[in-house]
């Protein structure tokens, strides 16, 4: 149950209402309905949160933020990205090797090192850092790295407060 209240679109201030509606279909999601208490930070949240990451391949980017996920034990988040990776073409296999880490060369370097910069980011090495340029693009490094702090953030936001799933939980 929710640590706090969530703002449903029907008791949603006019301002509230005109970001639920334009930039989420009318259709918020529970951390969406938390964030309202702020419709500033809701606001700029969503338009942040879509920037994350559009360099990279999208199969790669649900990878990464199913792998934070699961680092952190983050079941809100897990349970969306394991939704929006289906959307996007995972399947079964893509989540079997995610598991037993079995990746191409490009995605074990990305999901290795987003793992270090949950894990231990401190402890990033130019030589972490070197086998990264070999496979992205400056862009998709900024991209990695804003991705992996996103979930991160994410993953400290959701289950701490106590933010249910709007649909049933799936296994995978």
């Amino acid at each position: 149950m929710a640590r706090i209240s969530l703002i449903a679109p029907e008791s949603a201030s006019p301002e509230v209402r005109e970001i639920y509606d334009a930039m989420l279909r009318g259709k918020p999601g529970n951390v969406q309905k938390a964030l309202a208490h702020r419709p500033e930070m809701l606001k700029n949240f969503l338009s942040f949160y879509a920037s994350v990451g559009r360099s990279l391949d999208r199969k790669l980017y649900e990878l990464i933020y199913l792998r934070i996920s699961f680092i952190n034990g983050c079941r809100y988040c897990a349970q969306h990205h394991i939704a929006s990776s289906k959307r996007v073409g995972l399947t079964s296999e893509d989540y079997s090797a995610l598991k037993a880490g079995n990746y191409s060369e490009k995605e074990r370097v990305a999901l290795n090192y987003v793992e270090r910069l949950t894990r231990a980011p401190h402890e990033i090495t130019e030589t972490d850092f070197d086998e990264l340029k070999k496979h992205y693009s400056e862009p998709e490094i900024v991209d990695l790295h804003m991705l992996a702090g996103l979930a991160n953030l994410t993953n400290r936001v959701t289950d701490p407060l106590g933010l249910e799933l709007e649909f049933a939980e799936e296994k995978i």
